[in-house]
Parts: structure tokens; C-alpha cells; sequence
């Protein structure tokens, strides 16, 4: 509920601090005193448009505070908390907003800089402001739905899940055809590629086999004359060999002759082995590099398929074993993509049934709370002085979404054998007033905000009209603060908290103030209201008589 509203420098107050209280309160005035003043600041508080012309003449800015009392759960707070502001539980909300008289504003949201928007986003759970000019809350046909699902205490919740999970599904779906359209564009390249890389049938490491072997090939064919020459060198009768044997021979039959010649038959033996010993390593590697054209050939072209395929798809040779396998899944996921695809079909047909189901399950639900509603609403009426005026709830199908398959606007006729059309464009504004409550009478326990404030919604009307306007609203106080700027006596005498707006003018200028009334000064402004501006004792009495009676 509005606790307290604090005013500074906004057309003719120059500060006001107000406080309210649960239940019904009004708000009464000459014409001319500053309601509307009051109006428009609370307005500026709750993120309404932002008119230079509020701010006080001769003041630099304007300032208005709004305090709610609410309770830790509301979803203020949660909205707060988005914005990255948080409030202690149980601590009053304060909205604040400033105005400078050159124009600019900022607004304050419990004790956070936000925007403008963001208070009027807060103000739609927090205050109901109805009069003939408003646009919003019941005047406005995309809040009926809720409006109605609340008086018919319907759930949506189901119909919201199952419409999420139609469009997860959808979703899923939707990717997966397309992964598989993908796919499936690949399949002749995917085919020829896999035949290609596995009719190589490359094993890890064999290019660099390969190459080592085609340089050891290349190599030998370049030193392939040298090895010919060195087993002439080292074989045959003119061979290093055979000389050094027939030497050792020699050396042999006369080494006796001398120690020295001992020595050099010894030295003449080591070095017959090791010129044996390098005979045999180059016989060895004759036999190593020994190898035919054909064979060069045929490394070569092997060692540049497996090159050429790996250039074609960018990966090193190393890397072809694990592209195959690669390649291979992917073929794979397009067959095992297909039954995905069927899977999932049958997956949203099953969804799209849920979702049939549910939201059918709601449009019975809102069949029947329609009617309850139109028969709450046409009691209303007459009392009201609406009695050749009906009233209905207009239920049309529209594309399904999260709050199902159903729109609903509320019409009116106010004449017998007319059309019935939108509130706005079928109600007078005195009617429209009544309207407003009547709807609000029926749909009392459906509204979110805490406060709600009609303006002027007795205008036009009086004697028994007013009366059964000022007990309809004194209904409404009794599970909602209800704030009401009236003209009429009946309405005022319902209150249980009545305040007085006063222009008073002055050296200083114009001045508007607002204070509570007691008891015997509720009494004299309903005399007031009764008489005009003269009070007479007939009007305090008659006064007296009403403040009793109700």
C-alpha cells in the first residue's frame, strides 16, 4: 500500500508531506484546489512522462517521493534485484523522482539510480489508477486475458510449460534438419573421400618410412660405381687384400732374421684382418643398398599419393588414420541423423497433443469464468445507473502462444439494440467511470496492485447513484487501499480517512496544501459538499445523518 508521499516545489506546493492508511481515504476540494496537482506528482513518482511545467515557478527542480509498504514476496522486489538493486525485506520501497525546471530527470528506485521505464514497470504492480482518461489497467484489452484468468482463478502454468516445451522441441528439431541438410549436401564428397583415404591404407609414421627409404635408394644409386671400384680394391689378384696376404707370407719365412721383421709381420697380420673386416661391411652394404629402379619408382610414388591426398585435406600424412576415422562418424551421422530427425517429429507430435490439450483444458476454464464474470459484472450495473447497459467478456480464438489459444476483450453496450464495442469507444465518460468500478467490484480479488486510486469516478452522478458508487467502493477498501478524488457527499462519507486540498493565495502567491480532516472537520466538509459555499445548518445535519448511516 501507499504509505507516504512527499512533495517539493510541483506547481503551487512548495512542500507536502503525506501519509496514508489502509482502507478507503478521500480526497476532496473546491474545483480548482489541486487534485489534479496531486495526481500528476504521484504520476511523476511512478515513471509518468516528465513535464518541465511541474516544477515550481521560480525553483530549479521539483521533487517527488512515493513510500509502499510491501510485503517480501512481491515482485518489486524481484524486478529490484534485476536491475542490481537489492532491499531488505520488510523495508518500506521508495520511489523518487527529480525534475529540473530545464528540462532532465532522474528517478530512484529503492535507493538505486533507474529509469523512467523501469518505475512505471514497478508502478503496474504497485498502484491502479482508473478515471475517464486513463488507457491503461481495465481500458486496455491486452491486460483482459489475465484479468479474467485471475477472476476464474484459472492456471496457466500448465499451458506455459507445455507451450515452452513445444518450442524447445521445434528447436531441436528445426537444428537437427538442418545439420542434417548439411550433411547430406557432403554425402558424394564424404563417399569419395573415405574410398580414397582408405584405398591408401596409411599407417602412422610410414611417410616418414618412406622418405628415409627413397633417400637411402637415391644414395645408393649415386655411389653405386664407387662400391664396384672398391671390390676391385679390395678382391682379386691386384687387390689390397691379396697384396697385404702375400706380404704377411713373405715377412713369414724370414721374420727370424730380425726382431724388427717379428714386428712387422704382426702389424702386416692386424691390418690383413681389418682390410678383411672393411671388405666385408662394404660387401654388407652392397647388399643393404642394393635395390632396382622399379623399387625407387614405386617408393616414390607411393611416398607422393600420401602426400598429394593429405595436401587435398589439408592434414599432415600423420593424420590421414584419424581423418578417416573422422570422416567415417560423420557419414555415419547422417544415417543415424535421419532417425533423429523421425525421432523428434514424433517428439513435437506428441508435444503439439500436450499443448492441444492443455490449452483447451484453459479455454473451458476461461468458457466458464466468462460467464461468471458477465453475470457479476451486469449486477453491478443497474445499481449504478447502468441499466439499459450491458456487458460482456468477448472470447476469440488467436495464434496459439505461451498463454494459450484464447483473446478476450471487454465490451460494453450501453443502449438496447446497440453493437457492443471496446469501453473506450462505446462508454461516455461518466459512464465509463461507473463501468470501471463495476468491473472492479467483479474483479476484486484479480488486481495486483496493492492501492488503487479513481479520480473523479462519481462525476455526473448523485443521490442513490453516488450512494451505491461510494459502498462499492468502501467494498473494494476492504482487501485493497482505495484513494478517491471526489465531488460527491455519499462517496466522502464512506471514508475512513478523509483529506482536505486547499488553495490558499497569499503575498508569496498561490499556495496549494493538503491535510488530514478530523472527525468534526469531515463533518463540515461534507456540509460543504452538500451545500455549496455557503454551510448551512440543514447541510451539517444532513451531514450528521450521512456520516451515521454508513
Amino acid at each position: 500500500m501507499l504509505r507516504q508521499l512527499s512533495i517539493r516545489d510541483v506547481v503551487l506546493i512548495d512542500r507536502l508531506d503525506l501519509e496514508f492508511e489502509p482502507g478507503l481515504g478521500v480526497l476532496t476540494g473546491e474545483t480548482g484546489a489541486g487534485k489534479s496537482i496531486l495526481l500528476d506528482s504521484l504520476g511523476l513518482a511512478l515513471g509518468m512522462r516528465a513535464d518541465t511545467g511541474l516544477v515550481r515557478s521560480g525553483e530549479m527542480q521539483a521533487s517527488v517521493a512515493a513510500e509502499f509498504d510491501l510485503p517480501s514476496s512481491h515482485a518489486a522486489f524481484e524486478m529490484l534485484d534485476d536491475q542490481g538493486i537489492g532491499c531488505e525485506p520488510g523495508e518500506p520501497l521508495l520511489l523518487r523522482r527529480t525534475l529540473k525546471a530545464d528540462g532532465g530527470s532522474r528517478a530512484f528506485a529503492g535507493g538505486g539510480a533507474v529509469s523512467a521505464s523501469v518505475l512505471r514497470d514497478l508502478a503496474a504492480g504497485l498502484v491502479e489508477i482508473h478515471g475517464q482518461h486513463d488507457d491503461r489497467g481495465l481500458l486496455n484489452p491486452r491486460g483482459h486475458r489475465a484479468l479474467l484468468d485471475a477472476f476464474g482463478r484459472l492456471d496457466t502454468g500448465n499451458v506455459e510449460r507445455m507451450w515452452a516445451r513445444l518450442a524447445e522441441v521445434e528447436r531441436q528439431l528445426a537444428a537437427k534438419r538442418q545439420a542434417l541438410v548439411d550433411a547430406t549436401r557432403d554425402r558424394e564428397w564424404l563417399d569419395f573421400s573415405i574410398d580414397e583415404i582408405a584405398a591408401l591404407d596409411v599407417e602412422e609414421g610410414e611417410e616418414l618410412k618412406l622418405a628415409a627409404t627413397r633417400q637411402q635408394m637415391k644414395a645408393a644409386a649415386r655411389i653405386e660405381d664407387d662400391l664396384a671400384a672398391l671390390d676391385g680394391h679390395y678382391s682379386g689378384s691386384e687387390g689390397g687384400l691379396s697384396q697385404l696376404r702375400q706380404a704377411a707370407r713373405r715377412l713369414e719365412r724370414i721374420a727370424d732374421a730380425h726382431p724388427l721383421l717379428v714386428e712387422a709381420l704382426a702389424a702386416t697380420d692386424r691390418a690383413t684382418i681389418e682390410a678383411a673386416e672393411a671388405e666385408q661391411k662394404v660387401e654388407e652394404a652392397r647388399r643393404v643398398l642394393a635395390h632396382s629402379p622399379i623399387d625407387l619408382e614405386a617408393a616414390e610414388a607411393r611416398l607422393f599419393d600420401i602426400r598429394g591426398i593429405a595436401r587435398k585435406h589439408r592434414v599432415e600424412p600423420d593424420q590421414l588414420p584419424g581423418l578417416l576415422g573422422q570422416l567415417r562418424e560423420r557419414r555415419q551421422a547422417i544415417d543415424s541423423g535421419e532417425g533423429a530427425v523421425a525421432d523428434l517429429e514424433r517428439a513435437l507430435s506428441l508435444a503439439q497433443d500436450d499443448y492441444d490439450l492443455a490449452a483447451k483444458t484453459l479455454s473451458e476454464g476461461r468458457v466458464e469464468a466468462v460467464n461468471r464474470l458477465d453475470l457479476a459484472v451486469a449486477g453491478e450495473l443497474a445499481p449504478l445507473k447502468l441499466d439499459a447497459a450491458r456487458f460482456r467478456t468477448a472470447l476469440a480464438q488467436t495464434e496459439p502462444g505461451p498463454s494459450g489459444t484464447d483473446r478476450a476483450e471487454f465490451q460494453v453496450s450501453t443502449n438496447p439494440g446497440a453493437p457492443f464495442g471496446p469501453l473506450t469507444r462505446i462508454a461516455s465518460g461518466g459512464e465509463l467511470s461507473r463501468f470501471i468500478l463495476a468491473l472492479k467490484v467483479a474483479l476484486a480479488e484479480a488486481g495486483d496492485a496493492a492501492t488503487m486510486i479513481f479520480d473523479e469516478i462519481d462525476r455526473g452522478v448523485g443521490g442513490a447513484v453516488a450512494s451505491a458508487i461510494g459502498e462499492r467502493l468502501a467494498r473494494l477498501a476492504e482487501k485493497s487501499q482505495v484513494l478517491v478524488v471526489t465531488h460527491s457527499p455519499q462517496v466522502a462519507a464512506r471514508a475512513m480517512h478523509h483529506y482536505h486540498i486547499e488553495k490558499n493565495h497569499g503575498d508569496a502567491g498561490s499556495r496549494t496544501t493538503v491535510r488530514k480532516l478530523s472527525a468534526s472537520e469531515r463533518r463540515e466538509e461534507i456540509a460543504r459538499m452538500l451545500s455549496g459555499a455557503e454551510v448551512t445548518n440543514e447541510a451539517r445535519a444532513q451531514a450528521t445523518k450521512l456520516l451515521e448511516v454508513i
